[in-house]
């Protein structure tokens, strides 16, 4: 065959394709333009950037059902897109393949003020819930610092966790109920309200956290919490990982409406200062910094009792030094060391992002392991480590890297020494593309083998977000 052949027949499927999705979506949601598909060429991660070969913009979950019907009768490869905020790759299109993105399918439902539920498409924006649930007195405790951009369906594809597991757990905990449109277009409905459902296999637990490879999440029924009225954080100073997890233990036993606990090594308290321009928030550095927030409802009451207990471990020398934040303002100051990831993550690419799951009595003697084994390896890149202690979600950014040989072997060095402690290697990022050679680290041959069967079950015809996850 000829390449002008090839071509010829390369621009008579597009043509087909693209005639039939007008077709059944109509022109506006269809688009072959050059800017719109740079647009959509890629996630927040280093995975290699790629034009999608047309982008589908779908007005409501019937859409994305119709869209995907169409796609799977052509047998075409479509990425699902949502806030492009993933740092695994998955939402990045590989070659040839259609993006379609949730951004339009964006409307808050119904709202159940009684119950505490809430019924949203899966394109709206985290933050926009948020506010919207606060004005009405309620609260939807998850929270990332991409919350402005990411959407909800992304999070609830990825089993978000975020930095208030330890009181509210993840996303899985906070949703009752999903829609789903199945790679052959159709709408699975499991849209319960109620906390306590007996009802047989449950699921929508196929469908959290499979990264959009069984099903595109269009609809979701969130479990709302009551609005807390007071918002308490400290910044504390420790000797060693031993005396925060002694910190930690003492206020879980005390402190009930503790929400976060997040753990930085003076490495990464470091870094922060320096790209955020912060100043350093005590008058000589610590191994460990750990940042904590109380959600309750009483500030007086909540403000003593954080106090009290905090006094009490500086007493006993677990605390070196403590700030407690004396207002809205001061605490989003002590909440920016932590928050300068988005940043870092800017300043260090090419790098490699880690979010993994260690055991509590693991971690430290991973984090010292690691780290030497880093810097002796790959002395000129910076290693930073922090992370979500109560819940075991350690997360460290290596990098830049020029060398991509180099970047793949920090991923199998730190990935190998995961698998040595018994942890994960992804708490809450997910896998993608990038992660998806690493996965038997975490995952074993039959779990492997029973995930790659409902796949084919599923998606027999192999067109939703292939290579993420697996194979």
């Amino acid at each position: 065959m000829k390449s002008g052949d090839k071509n010829y027949m390369h621009r008579h499927d597009t043509d087909a394709l693209y005639n039939a999705l007008v077709e059944i979506l109509g022109a506006d949601c269809v688009s072959l333009d050059a800017a719109v598909a740079e647009a959509h060429a890629g996630d927040w991660s280093d995975a290699p950037r790629m034009r999608p070969r047309m982008t589908l913009l779908p007005r409501n979950p019937e859409d994305v059902a119709r869209a995907l019907r169409v796609l799977g009768e052509h047998r075409q490869a479509v990425v699902v897109q949502g806030g492009l905020t993933g740092l695994a790759g998955g939402a990045t299109p590989q070659a040839g393949e259609v993006a379609l993105s949730l951004a339009r399918v964006n409307a808050i439902e119904s709202f159940d003020r009684i119950g505490g539920t809430l019924t949203v498409q899966a394109g709206v924006p985290l933050e926009q819930l948020q506010t919207f649930v606060e004005a009405e007195g309620w609260f939807f405790p998850l929270d990332l610092g991409a919350r402005g951009t990411c959407q909800i369906g992304g999070n609830a594809a990825t089993n978000a966790g975020g930095n208030r597991v330890i009181r509210f757990g993840t996303m899985r905990d906070l949703i009752l109920g999903l829609e789903v449109a199945l790679p052959d277009g159709t709408m699975l409905s499991m849209m319960n309200r109620v906390t306590k459902n007996t009802t047989g296999i449950d699921l929508k637990q196929l469908f959290i956290g499979s990264e959009g490879t069984l099903g595109v999440i269009t609809r979701i029924v969130l479990k709302l919490e009551p609005k807390p009225s007071a918002v308490n954080t400290a910044l504390c100073a420790v000797a060693s990982f031993d005396d925060a997890t002694r910190l930690l233990k003492y206020l879980r036993a005390r402190l009930a409406n503790l929400s976060s606990f997040e753990l930085m090594w003076q490495d990464f308290m470091s870094a922060a200062m320096d790209i955020a321009h912060l100043k350093a928030p005590f008058g000589d550095t610590y191994p460990v910094y750990v940042l904590i927030e109380t959600l309750g409802e009483s500030d007086d009451d909540d403000r003593r009792a954080l106090e009290h207990s905090l006094e009490r471990m500086l007493d006993d020398g677990i605390v070196q030094d403590v700030i407690i934040a004396q207002s809205i303002e001061h605490a989003k100051q002590l909440w920016a060391y932590r928050e300068t990831v988005g940043e870092l993550l800017s300043k260090l690419k090419p790098h490699a992002a880690f979010d993994i799951g260690i055991p509590m009595d693991r971690m430290n003697g991973f984090v010292e392991d690691a780290r030497a084994a880093l810097n002796e390896r790959f002395s000129q890149q910076a290693h930073l480590f922090f992370g979500h202690l109560g819940d075991g979600n350690l997360h460290l950014l290596s990098g830049p890297y020029a060398d991509a040989a180099d970047l793949l072997k920090v991923e199998e060095l730190i990935y190998a020494a995961v698998n040595d402690v018994q942890g994960c290697i992804s708490a809450e990022h997910g896998i993608g593309v990038i992660k998806q050679p690493f996965l038997h680290y975490s995952r074993s041959a039959p779990e492997l083998d029973l995930m790659g069967k409902l796949k084919a079950l599923l998606d027999p015809a192999g067109i939703l977000n292939v290579g993420r996850v697996t194979k």
